[in-house]
């Protein structure tokens, strides 16, 4: 239950905490309450074991594939690069998230502070851009080596292949902080419940007392810059991809060419794909509790999947995790 108001900067907006009490009798929220995926006691353990497993075969899967693209001379290209790249974040993007949920399930707490919540905020906005970033540069990296072979390696040098990695942290750096920058601006009541298994942002400006028209305004602009456009880059260098394939006379040759982009197409698919059902979900189910269900596969099960789909699908990569499990047999 609500029972009074925070406020956390000085901020001007008229609040609708201000029918419990009065500004001046407001003190600092310190805590948010996490609702969870359900609140029925007799589910946790299950949750708990389940989402348990979940994470460490997401943190080893990921991390197999982090020291196989290290250690094999085979793998030192533009291509493994940023699959190493992409399985980094993809550890940090779920460790943002499950660790604290199994905190709370094992000690039967639903609280998370204040600066936690906005910690969690801010990193879940850093790894879930470098996801869209990441996904959008190995994109490219197959339109340079299928539409331009005969420069590829010329392009794609090891300098740049950095360089991109650095600018999408930066970029990504930047626009997160300056949206926890607004977040900070915002009141919260006493008392607040987010119904989400984590801080969501979304679910965090709808929890706000006070006006969130300049924060929602950015939010927007935000996701333009940093989901659609990359996602647009995505599109791009498939169909100039698809045009070049197309001009093929060799069957075989479309075939060779194609089957490089094959895991890069089942991970962008799986990415983008849970994504815009979490974003559809939430406009057609008013459940919150059921949206945090939905969000499940893109935060948890997507990154878990990514190594599966990169090993089993490609030769390379199991040739090289089979000569590093080898050498650390013997």
């Amino acid at each position: 239950m609500v029972v009074g108001c925070s406020l956390n900067v000085a901020f001007t907006f008229p609040s609708p905490c201000t029918n419990y009490m009065e500004v001046e009798n407001q003190t600092k929220v310190f805590e948010f309450f996490l609702l969870g995926l359900s609140e029925d006691s007799e589910h946790q353990p299950l949750f708990f074991g389940l989402f348990l497993s979940m994470y460490l075969v997401t943190v080893l899967g990921n991390l197999l594939i982090i020291l196989a693209v290290s250690f094999d001379p085979h793998l030192h290209t533009p291509m493994y690069f940023f699959l190493s790249n992409l399985s980094f974040v993809d550890i940090c993007f779920i460790t943002t998230t499950v660790p604290k949920m199994l905190v709370n399930i094992q000690t039967q707490s639903k609280v998370i502070s204040y600066i936690g919540c906005l910690t969690q905020v801010y990193f879940f906005m850093i790894f879930a851009g470098l996801d869209n970033f990441i996904l959008s540069l190995m994109a490219y990296d197959r339109f340079v080596a299928i539409c331009h072979p005969l420069h590829y390696t010329v392009i794609m040098n090891p300098q740049l292949c950095g360089f991109l990695v650095l600018m999408s942290w930066v970029i990504i750096f930047w626009a997160s902080l300056l949206h926890i920058l607004l977040i900070r601006q915002l009141k919260f009541c006493i008392g607040t419940e987010i119904p989400h298994f984590f801080c969501e942002l979304a679910q965090i400006i709808k929890s706000a007392c006070s006006d969130t028209l300049i924060i929602n305004i950015f939010l927007y602009v935000l996701t333009v810059l940093l989901a659609v456009f990359p996602l647009l880059g995505i599109l791009f260098s498939y169909s100039q991809i698809v045009s070049s394939l197309m001009s093929m006379s060799s069957a075989g040759g479309k075939y060779k060419a194609f089957s490089t982009c094959g895991s890069h197409l089942s991970v962008v698919s799986l990415f983008y794909g849970t994504s815009l059902g979490v974003g559809l979900s939430s406009t057609v189910i008013h459940s919150s509790q059921r949206v945090s269900i939905a969000s499940v596969m893109y935060t948890v099960v997507t990154p878990m999947l990514n190594p599966f789909i990169y090993s089993l699908r490609n030769k390379d990569m199991k040739g090289a995790l089979g000569r590093m499990l080898r050498r650390a047999a013997s």
